[in-house]
């Protein structure tokens, strides 16, 4: 990890009262997945350290074990996260968050694996400014693969488009990054794969489709039974990507 204290004010350290984590952390945007990823894992929902104005669990006791963090939005709380938990100790991150879809075969309730994200937040350019491509951890997308083909869930692999405004997702914009081959657009994953590697920590992310853009005609499926079986699909892969990457450790 980089250390801030002699050019920066204010730096991501552990204080008095925090929790010591495991290696592991998962990072989960909705409430309602953080929901269905604990029971998943077996966790009390009353058992849960204040963590910002999101929530922390964990499965074993301090310094041992997975973490589950959620929710959040947008690139720079989720920033603020992910600096926390590399602070008291994650070394190995899933983010797991919901996208919108820019390629007509990219459906609703299907499985992306980013590879590549376009910046088109605000936080990046803090850490690493000359770039604006970021990538994961190539272990990490080995192993979230390698999960999902265990359980024969299908999903598309490629770039993604993060935004800090997604209600000036113009037609322009959605119509040059689809030409580009992008697969989906969303708010948090670039940032956090270049913090990452700024930090010097192996970050990985699963997301699932919620909405469709590609036709220039919104298309969202937010209540449809097809994505909340996915998303609780995802938990289930989720919770075994999580032991196999203590079992790496």
């Amino acid at each position: 990890m980089r250390c801030w204290k002699h050019d920066v004010v204010v730096y991501p350290k552990k204080g008095r009262n925090d929790p010591s984590l495991g290696p592991v952390s998962v990072m989960v945007s909705s409430e309602e997945d953080l929901s269905f990823l604990r029971q998943n894992m077996d966790i009390d929902e009353g058992s849960f350290h204040k963590f910002m104005i999101s929530r922390l669990y964990q499965t074993h006791s301090a310094g041992k074990g997975v973490s589950l963090v959620g929710p959040m939005i947008g690139a720079p709380y989720a920033v603020m996260i992910l600096e926390r938990l590399i602070a008291l100790g994650a070394k190995k991150i899933i983010f797991w968050g919901w996208c919108g879809s820019l390629q007509e075969q990219v459906k609703i309730s299907d499985f992306v694996i980013p590879i590549e994200a376009m910046s088109e937040e605000g936080t990046s350019q803090h850490y690493l400014p000359d770039h604006p491509l970021s990538k994961p951890h190539p272990g990490m997308i080995e192993v979230i693969e390698g999960c999902l083909m265990s359980h024969r869930i299908p999903f598309h692999k490629g770039a993604i488009w993060t935004t800090d405004a997604p209600f000036r997702e113009t037609k322009e914009k959605v119509l040059s990054f689809k030409r580009e081959g992008k697969l989906a657009v969303e708010m948090e994953v670039s940032a956090l794969f270049t913090v990452s590697r700024f930090r010097g920590v192996a970050l990985g992310a699963l997301l699932v489709v919620s909405d469709e853009l590609a036709t220039l005609r919104w298309k969202h499926g937010f209540s449809l039974a097809g994505f909340a079986n996915a998303r609780k699909a995802a938990a289930k892969v989720i919770g075994e990507l999580c032991q196999k990457l203590l079992q790496k450790h």
